[in-house]
């Protein structure tokens, strides 16, 4: 059994990680680390675990008992977490935040995003776990960035207010988010940083021209990525193209119809669907920011650490409705 311990466990992604982990049949959680709710029930932030675990919140993370530890802080928080290991930890780390994603700041940290970088991450010991919209946008953009073929791009991403963290805030509370919609950090969002170090690395042409609006949507969970730029590729050989470049990979489903937020929500799966619209490509990418863009994409990646098959325990059951 690969023993497991979390830190920052009862936020959203701590969350999302303990009820995958929980039904994983080669993981053990040791502990569930929160300052703020330490000595309760695991259930007693998350509801929907009442009868799945008898975990309570622990105040004290000993990690050298642990062969992986996710870190779901804050932003900017796992950074010093790291730091002040003990010297004779040697177990794997997969991190949660934008904190080592960069590769000037990454410290050792290998960037996990499988279907770009899977050999690297099974000979890692410490993985960047990719942030969600970042997740979306460059799986809508690999097989094009591995022929060398990315020109100026534009995103437009819809994404679910859990995508703000558990923490409430003006635009994420209920009575202001249902219902509205807002763009927010427009061509200034975090994750295009990540987003361009990837494709640049793939597409040594790519100039890192993404024109990138993010949007708050009125909907909890979820992303949808529309993403278009020139292309020269007719229709029916990008869509083959798309389809050869994720034949193998379990969880990328290239598809021949408009598809909706509905088929991926609660699952790791990412849906594309490709189409040409005179000179431009439209790709359009969904996600479960929680899952896919979060914990569910941190699962696989221990997975690949520990030499499992990568959907081990990651055969999640769809919301359709």
């Amino acid at each position: 059994m690969i023993q497991v311990g979390i830190i920052g466990a009862a936020g959203y992604t701590g969350g999302e990680l303990m009820r995958i982990l929980i039904n994983h049949p080669w993981a053990n959680i040791l502990f569930a680390q929160s300052e703020s709710h330490a000595g309760e029930p695991v259930w007693s932030a998350h509801h929907d675990l009442i009868g799945e675990t008898t975990l309570t919140f622990s105040a004290d993370a000993p990690v050298n008992t642990a062969d992986v530890i996710f870190l779901c802080m804050g932003h900017g928080k796992s950074r010093g977490f790291v730091e002040k290991l003990p010297k004779d930890f040697n177990g794997k780390i997969i991190d949660l935040s934008n904190d080592f994603r960069l590769q000037d700041s990454a410290d050792g940290f290998v960037y996990g995003l499988p279907e770009a970088f899977r050999q690297e991450i099974k000979a890692a010991d410490k993985i960047a776990n990719p942030g969600c919209f970042a997740t979306s946008i460059q799986l809508a953009l690999l097989p094009m960035a591995k022929l060398d073929k990315l020109p100026e791009i534009h995103v437009t991403g819809i994404t679910g207010s859990t995508g703000a963290g558990q923490k409430p805030s003006e635009t994420t509370h209920f009575s202001w988010r249902d219902g509205n919609l807002s763009a927010y950090k427009s061509f200034t969002h975090q994750h295009l940083g990540e987003v361009n170090e990837t494709l640049s690395r793939l597409a040594p042409h790519y100039k890192g021209q993404m024109n990138f609006v993010p949007v708050r949507g009125c909907h909890t969970r979820g992303i949808m990525a529309s993403v278009y730029f020139d292309c020269d590729i007719d229709e029916a050989d990008a869509v083959d193209i798309y389809k050869k470049y994720y034949k193998d990979e379990p969880f990328v489903n290239v598809v021949d119809f408009n598809p909706d937020l509905k088929m991926v929500v609660n699952t790791n799966k990412c849906v594309l669907y490709v189409k040409k619209y005179g000179s431009k490509l439209h790709v359009l990418s969904f996600i479960d920011n929680l899952v896919k863009g979060a914990a569910g994409q941190a699962v696989e990646n221990m997975n690949l650490l520990f030499g499992l098959p990568e959907n081990t325990g990651l055969n999640l059951k769809p919301s359709g409705f």
